[in-house]
């Protein structure tokens, strides 16, 4: 239960309230109550739920809970409710997560590494120091899905971002250079790696789709 509402004080597992996003899925973070229902009291145990250290499993995420745990994450321990409009009657409410602030450094150089020597690294702005993680989510439907959650600057941060780009493979192949020029555009005002953006823009996920 514990990890349960650690993961829950990122905003995951529910809808946020105060919001004035109204179309919003809870998702899903699975508790002892869950597994009981599911399994039985003696029907499952620690090889049943060792996926959900690494967000598998029966964790289910919403894209805006993503970016809203990368907020949580780049503020050091705390988000404030998501919102699509600014306006002078907005509610801000400060959530402080249940995770000690001792451990998000330790988070933040890790994924400040992704771009500077991991799976982001074509991706990243010479002068701009960019945090994230690329993802593939596991489907069993289908191709999997590319996936990549982040924030920039690393100091001071300005934006938080999660990009899901459906049945499209591993996340930094599409998912993250479409999540770097975002931030670029968002940072700087335009996007100067003209080349990248033109290989996206004229790229498809569908083999069976010309392009030009």
């Amino acid at each position: 239960q514990e990890w349960v509402d650690a993961i829950k004080s990122f905003g995951i597992g529910r809808k946020f309230e105060d919001s004035d996003v109204f179309e919003q899925s809870s998702g899903n973070v699975p508790s002892q109550k869950y597994y009981n229902r599911y399994y039985g009291e003696t029907g499952w145990r620690a090889m049943t739920i060792r996926s959900l250290s690494i967000g598998q499993g029966e964790v289910l995420v919403t894209p805006l809970q993503l970016a809203n745990s990368m907020a949580a994450i780049a503020n050091k321990g705390y988000y404030i409710t998501p919102h699509l409009n600014a306006n002078d009657t907005m509610q801000l409410r400060k959530h402080e997560t249940l995770v000690d602030s001792a451990y998000f450094p330790i988070v933040i150089e890790g994924m400040w590494r992704v771009f500077e020597f991991g799976t982001g690294r074509r991706y990243k702005l010479p002068d701009i120091s960019m945090c994230g993680k690329t993802g593939t989510v596991e489907n069993n439907r289908g191709k999997d899905h590319s996936l990549f959650v982040g924030f920039a600057p690393r100091e001071n941060p300005k934006i938080a971002i999660a990009v899901v780009v459906e049945n499209a493979g591993f996340g930094a192949t599409w998912a993250a250079p479409i999540a770097s020029m975002m931030l670029e555009q968002y940072l700087k005002g335009k996007i100067e790696r003209v080349e990248l953006f033109n290989q996206i823009a004229t790229s498809t996920t569908n083999p069976d789709v010309k392009t030009r």
